[in-house]
């Protein structure tokens, strides 16, 4: 056991190293596409409080070990108040239970600080087991709406078989993101629900969900896709039928499953959603993030559907937890037309990558749709080939090809 005197030093150390991992400024890195990606995660357990973590009283933690030590801070809601950006995240100990926390920061890129408590979710029974993924939704009821996922063991699983789990997704609501109120889960026909958001306002009077219908915790089965449906009462929420309008497809990179990520953004041209889709690989399932636009009117339609994904793990982000996999539940649109996109890579870490909402707009509305097969893909690239020769001709720059 150390001293005191020793102990009060490295307590000091731990937390001036916490402080100094605060303050470290951000700066962009490489540029991927359209999106501005950033050198160093906005969060990491590391930007988890000493106090959540260790106990400092030397009679009772004599070694100054973590008590309840953190594993991951990944995949956050987004939202943004006054002139604060707030990441509601998902803080992973090493126990595998999530919950969640508020971390804010005045430029959305740098310093995130975590509030000086986790949030605490009402919990409507004992059977759930781990709460995790929360989209935030500010509805034009005056409400912030939280949705996020429920895990329980599955009752239906053979004795012995102590992980099958079951999904469910909870509904909280908020005007402080302090102080929350549990709404009934959602049902739905679906045995199984992960990835559902609620629209920001309503729908022919009704409230709108966005869902992800499933057989299963894992595999979709009959399911797959990006649901919709509607209902009147959100405190008891049911949704009688919902309809795929982004449904997987084969040989794509939303062919094993896909999801939906945030709530969308409103625009002048209809409704800009960002989605995860899943792939198998022969390193197994891959995650990477893509857009697509619905009707202002009818939140159902698709308007645009551009191909491939926007931003794909890599470098450092392929390393984690889950390997080879970004996934978003969170983005922030200012004031000023720029778009901040906060991301998970590999279950283990949260990023950000920022662009413009205008031009965001251009790529969704103008890249061409998945052409589904070679041929198709090979035509729309010799398009894209004959169209820049003869610009370039016109121009009079033949030297560039």
């Amino acid at each position: 056991m150390k001293s005191l005197e020793e102990y009060q030093r490295a307590v000091e150390q731990i937390q001036n190293e916490y402080g100094r991992r605060l303050e470290r400024k951000n700066r962009p890195a490489e540029r991927d596409g359209l999106f501005q990606r950033y050198l160093y995660p906005v969060l990491t357990r590391e930007h988890v409080p000493p106090s959540w973590r260790y106990e400092f009283d030397p009679q009772r933690n004599p070694f100054l070990l973590e008590r309840l030590a953190v594993n991951s801070v990944f995949n956050a809601g987004a939202i943004k108040i006054g002139d604060s950006f707030l990441l509601a995240a998902r803080v992973e100990g090493t126990d595998r239970k999530s919950f969640f926390a508020i971390a804010e920061s005045k430029s959305g890129i740098e310093r995130f600080r975590f509030w000086d408590r986790p949030v605490e979710i009402p919990e409507l029974d004992e059977s759930e087991t781990n709460l995790y993924d929360l989209r935030l939704t500010a509805h034009e009821d005056g409400w912030i709406y939280g949705l996020f996922c429920v895990e329980s063991k599955d009752p239906a699983a053979p004795p012995g078989d102590t992980s099958s789990a079951a999904a469910q997704a909870g509904i909280a609501r908020t005007k402080d993101l302090k102080n929350w109120e549990r709404l009934a889960n959602l049902k739905t026909p679906s045995p199984q629900q992960r990835n559902v958001v609620l629209h920001p306002e309503f729908v022919n009077g009704c409230y709108g969900f966005y869902t992800r219908p499933q057989d299963g915790f894992i595999q979709t089965g009959s399911g797959g896709g990006i649901g919709w449906g509607t209902c009147k009462n959100i405190e008891e929420a049911v949704l009688t039928e919902e309809i795929i309008i982004e449904e997987k497809r084969y040989h794509t990179i939303k062919e094993v499953k896909n999801g939906l990520g945030p709530a969308p953004l409103k625009t002048p041209y209809g409704w800009l959603h960002l989605a995860h889709g899943v792939r198998n690989t022969a390193a197994g399932l891959r995650y990477v993030l893509y857009v697509f636009m619905t009707d202002l009117t009818c939140p159902w339609k698709v308007i645009h559907r551009p191909g491939g994904y926007v931003l794909a793990p890599r470098g450092p982000e392929r390393v984690g937890d889950v390997s080879n996999v970004l996934f978003s539940n969170g983005w922030i649109l200012d004031e000023d037309g720029a778009v901040y996109l906060y991301y998970g890579s590999s279950d283990t870490r949260l990023h950000v990558a920022a662009c413009s909402l205008e031009a965001l707009l251009d790529y969704a509305i103008n890249t061409p749709e998945d052409g589904g097969r070679t041929s198709v893909c090979v035509r729309q690239r010799m398009e894209l080939i004959e169209r820049n020769e003869q610009w370039l001709r016109k121009a009079g720059l033949e030297r560039w090809f």
